[in-house]
């Protein structure tokens, strides 16, 4: 019986998802024609997020270890399990952040609208590619506009409950490189309301728990580091995970 409605509201949480996203089209369409308008395209991502999540009986609870600044600029790092890890980040962002993201999604048909414009689509198997976009990304950083990265690069689809995957080198070579605060992000118990897209497991609601940690300067610190830092933000993310998901 569990799983038969796990199954049900899989199927269910589906048709909103892309109910949802055909609605909110024309919008994201006409505030991806300008940079002057990313503003809205994020204010219009964080309110489908919380509109999708809401319908499909899921809260997204945020713990923050201290206050963010607002108007600062951060690279939010967070752990992949779900396929509403990208809505959480949404609803956790503020300003003209952006998202740098495997080149797959220009696939999607609303995601590429984004990944064409205002994120930053990459292919990790390309050097060319990979430098191409952390370019960007840099250049994204200085005009102010936050960062929004899962550093595992993909959801582990081995192991249920997920484990944390390996991190990449990039993110944290580009926040010493631009002297960026990175965030790390624990989504503690996403992947039991969905893991992956669900099809698997099912899905269900009910409240997923989001740890934001205290943001990490990297003022001081040389691009050397950099494997230093990486270590530290996985720690950070993988204990939380392990200590609480349970």
């Amino acid at each position: 019986m569990i799983k038969f409605l796990r199954r049900a509201h899989w199927f269910y949480s589906i048709i909103i998802i892309l109910t949802l996203s055909c609605l909110f089209y024309p919008f994201y369409y006409a505030f991806t024609r300008s940079e002057r308008l990313y503003l809205l395209l994020n204010y219009s991502r964080k309110l489908h997020s919380f509109v999708c999540a809401l319908l499909i009986g899921v809260i997204f609870k945020f713990e923050f270890e201290v206050p963010l600044e607002k108007d600062r600029t951060y690279i939010y790092c967070a752990n992949h399990t779900s396929n509403l890890d990208i809505m959480i980040m949404c609803v956790l962002g503020t300003g003209r952040f952006h998202f740098l993201g495997k080149d797959e999604l220009l696939n999607n048909p609303v995601l590429k609208l984004f990944f064409n414009t205002i994120d930053v689509p990459v292919n990790r198997d390309s050097k060319m590619s990979s430098f191409r976009a952390f370019k960007k990304v840099g250049e994204n950083l200085e005009k102010g506009m936050g960062l929004m990265i899962f550093p595992e690069g993909k959801i582990d689809e081995e192991h249920y409950p997920p484990q944390l995957l390996a991190f990449k080198n990039g993110p944290f070579r580009l926040a010493i490189d631009k002297k960026i605060s990175i965030v790390a992000v624990t989504l503690i118990d996403v992947w039991k309301k969905m893991w992956d897209d669900g099809a698997k497991y099912g899905t269900r609601p009910g409240i997923c728990h989001i740890y934001v940690h205290a943001p990490i300067s990297t003022t001081n610190l040389s691009i050397e580091d950099s494997d230093v830092l990486k270590d530290r933000i996985f720690a950070l993310i993988n204990n939380k995970y392990h200590n609480d998901h349970r």
